[in-house]
């Protein structure tokens, strides 16, 4: 019995045509995806460490970008800024994050690094006091006499001066710092030399200093794990970790005679204290405002990412720079949503010709 002949060819061409159909659609979706500059079909690993002052707005970047940047994925390890300039100098990073940036002499001992101011914020000394509903007023001078273990009870007459009409109890007061290297510790005593003269003198500053009185926690988690379980205590943390764990902040009398609350304001009004400086170097400390600042808050620091100049994988150098250029223009929304002050016009303007130094095996990035 014979085929139908026609009829079978009919199938086999009508067949034929939808595999080449469907190969078609496959490859147009293939191209169209590797088109897209979200969705590169190289995956990117980018890792970080550094700043725990930075973490909570470090980890919306990150989270906003990869987002929006499937193929980047980017793991940030918040160990202290110690830690991170540490890890960039040995190349075990890609990126570091600092709260104070490194000077000429840090740099000589490294290989190429370009410093990017990322962010602001004020450093703020959180305490434990029950029953105490107002925030508590520091001087410098009850600041400076804390940690110098000089203050050792909430009713020191510095404090009841500082705090008039308010009922400080008879408590001892539990001192807390950081243990790590920490910018946050460097921005700290940073202030407490520059108002101070003993402190200057016996103490210094730095990532990490001799503390002559207190306990020790690792990073602003430790410190502010410390001040949350202590009655009495007190410490140095970034705005938000307070915030998070429903402690108070004090208000810090700046040298106009105002006692200040850490916010995003009073940051940002120490940033505009120093505009001129920060235009011609980025790394000058925005610590003790001057007088006529009256509103600005006296602890406040920059935050630095800290990336070597070059390095061998352009994908992953390219993914870099498009997360760094994105930190410091729509990521400053939401650092101002975390505490964090946003990036002056002049220092954003340096950020981008830093930022164009990048390379990749020597080459310029796109």
């Amino acid at each position: 019995m014979h085929k139908p002949v026609g009829k079978y060819r009919m199938r086999s061409v009508w067949g034929y045509c939808l595999f080449s159909v469907s190969i078609l659609a496959i490859l147009c979706l293939t191209g169209c995806k590797s088109s897209s500059g979200n969705n590169d079909a190289h995956d990117v690993q980018l890792n970080g460490a550094g700043s725990t002052f930075v973490y909570p707005v470090m980890s919306q970047w990150t989270a906003s970008f990869t987002n929006t940047h499937s193929n980047v994925h980017i793991n940030y390890q918040s160990i202290g800024s110690g830690g991170g300039v540490q890890q960039v100098k040995n190349g075990t990073v890609d990126f570091g994050a600092s709260d104070t940036a490194l000077n000429d002499e840090q740099l000589k001992s490294m290989k190429p690094v370009i410093q990017i101011p990322e962010s602001a914020g004020p450093v703020c000394i959180t305490y434990s006091l029950p029953g105490v509903n107002k925030p508590v007023q520091l001087s410098s001078n009850a600041i400076a006499g804390i940690f110098l273990g000089k203050i050792t009870t909430w009713r020191d007459p510095i404090l009841l001066n500082d705090n008039p009409g308010v009922a400080l109890p008879d408590t001892k007061i539990v001192v807390s710092h950081r243990t790590d290297g920490s910018g946050t510790t460097n921005a700290f005593t940073t202030y407490l030399s520059a108002v101070s003269p003993e402190w200057q003198q016996k103490i210094g500053q730095g990532n990490s200093v001799n503390w002559p009185v207190g306990m020790g926690g690792k990073g602003s988690e430790g410190v502010t794990g410390q001040v949350r379980q202590t009655p009495g205590a007190i410490g140095y943390v970034e705005l938000t970790f307070a915030q998070q764990n429903k402690l108070p902040v004090a208000a810090v009398r700046n040298i106009a005679g105002k006692y200040v609350l850490p916010d995003t304001s009073s940051t940002t009004a120490a940033i505009a204290a120093f505009s001129d400086q920060l235009s011609k170097d980025p790394r000058t400390p925005i610590i003790n405002a001057p007088a006529s600042a009256p509103d600005a808050y006296p602890i406040s620091t920059l935050t630095f990412l800290i990336i070597p100049k070059d390095g061998p994988d352009a994908a992953k150098r390219t993914a870099l720079k498009n997360f760094v250029q994105y930190v410091i223009t729509d990521g400053q929304t939401a650092a101002a949503k975390l505490n964090y002050a946003p990036l002056p016009d002049g220092v954003k303007t340096y950020d981008q010709q830093q930022l164009q130094q990048m390379t990749a095996a020597g080459q310029p990035l796109p």
